[in-house]
């Protein structure tokens, strides 16, 4: 059974998106395949150089590095979100891939989940 988590809010200022990620890591750490999809604000969890120390918490952008290890099958963008806050390909982290966010990609999971 493979799950897609939705993740539509900021990456700082709430804590939803965070516990997505945790909840991603473990479906991955007891092997059952797991992506994640960025969509509305939720795409600058994959912008490149974030500085979270204005904001006094650790950059997320560590943490999303570490989901291949932890068996995390794909990060993926939406490209509407993408065009909305203006993000290029190469501003968005080297796992990242950009898609369209739609019921042709939902449907490829048994699972979908939205974070928020």
């Amino acid at each position: 059974m493979s799950t897609l988590i939705i993740i539509d809010q900021p990456p700082y200022g709430s804590w939803e998106g965070r516990e997505a990620l945790d909840m991603a890591f473990s479906l991955a750490a007891f092997d059952q395949p797991v992506s994640l999809l960025f969509c509305g604000a939720g795409v600058n969890w994959l912008r490149k150089g974030q500085d979270a120390a204005k904001v006094q918490q650790k950059s997320i952008e560590r943490n999303l590095s570490a989901a291949p290890i932890f068996g995390v099958e794909a990060l993926l963008a939406d490209s509407h979100a993408c065009n909305q806050y203006g993000l290029a390909e190469t501003e968005l982290l080297d796992q990242a891939t950009i898609t369209d966010f739609g019921p042709e990609l939902t449907a490829r999971f048994d699972h979908v989940a939205f974070a928020g």
